[in-house]
């Protein structure tokens, strides 16, 4: 299954980043890709937090959405949103006490190629980092999602991909890969705007060895540049097969980056190291 891994340098016009995005999704769909990752954040990467609050869209309508669907169907691709914002419900944006700020869930939406969407997960680790020269804390504006989400992928050589969803952050627990293992998952999707500072320092052994521990596939989306709003993002968006070794790459600047994932190549890393069996 050729799949593709998106890097973008969103900005802070939404209607921007989606022609940017919609132009590399259709590279990736002519390069016969089956499924498509867009990046952490691809619609808007604001001048302030908060932004993200003035285009939360309700689960299930939207101009975003929309956008997400009428792509999916039109190229024909099994395409995972990378992350928008999504509004509470109104009962629980209602219940808000004085004093308390909105918040928007960072979803990850999964649309096949008949453009209906198929899972939702909200982001369930929210970023909080201080080095005296950079902060950031998404708690602010963000609400944490709290549980695990696969979805099943049949590929059109006839394997069924089980695929498990997480976001950036999310990518320094590996209790949560380990409990897409434990549920079968074959490959495992990392869509992420992780800063220039922790990425070079941790990105691609993270990557590495969310892949190794669970002899998966792992296909890392990312934003990669200087922002207009003047923050940097690491890139290297890269795939990377069950034995650890990165199939593809792209430093920096938006791209499209693709690999073949061999359900075959999958099945031999587990029969010649199961240790997926051997867990206590």
């Amino acid at each position: 299954m050729k799949v593709a891994a998106i890097q973008m340098v969103s900005g802070s016009d939404v209607q921007t980043n989606l022609d940017q995005a919609r132009d590399l999704l259709q590279t990736a769909a002519q390069s016969g890709a089956e499924l498509a990752v867009l990046p952490e954040y691809f619609c808007l990467m604001g001048q302030r937090d908060a932004d993200k609050l003035a285009i939360g869209e309700a689960f299930g309508s939207g101009p975003l959405q929309q956008f997400l669907s009428d792509t999916a169907g039109s190229l024909g691709l099994w395409l995972v949103g990378g992350t928008l914002p999504l509004s509470c419900p109104e009962p629980e944006a209602a219940a808000l006490g004085a004093g308390e700020a909105a918040r928007v869930s960072n979803s990850s939406l999964v649309f096949s190629p008949d453009g209906a969407c198929v899972a939702r997960y909200d982001k369930i680790h929210l970023f909080r980092f201080d080095n005296g020269r950079e902060r950031y804390d998404e708690s602010l504006v963000l609400k944490a999602g709290t549980e695990p989400v696969t979805f099943d992928l049949p590929s059109k050589d006839g394997h069924l991909w089980r695929v498990g969803l997480s976001v950036c952050y999310d990518l320094r627990f590996p209790e949560l890969y380990r409990a897409y293992a434990s549920a079968g998952a074959h490959l495992m999707l990392v869509p992420s705007a992780f800063t220039y500072t922790t990425g070079k320092e941790h990105w691609e052994v993270l990557l590495r060895a969310r892949a190794i521990e669970n002899l998966s596939f792992v296909v890392a989306a990312a934003q990669g540049g200087l922002h207009d709003n003047q923050r940097r993002t690491w890139g290297q968006a890269m795939l990377i097969d069950p034995w650890g070794q990165v199939q593809a790459q792209q430093a920096q600047e938006a791209g499209v980056v693709l690999a073949d994932l061999d359900f075959e190549v999958l099945t031999a890393c587990r029969t010649r190291l199961p240790a997926l069996q051997h867990r206590m």
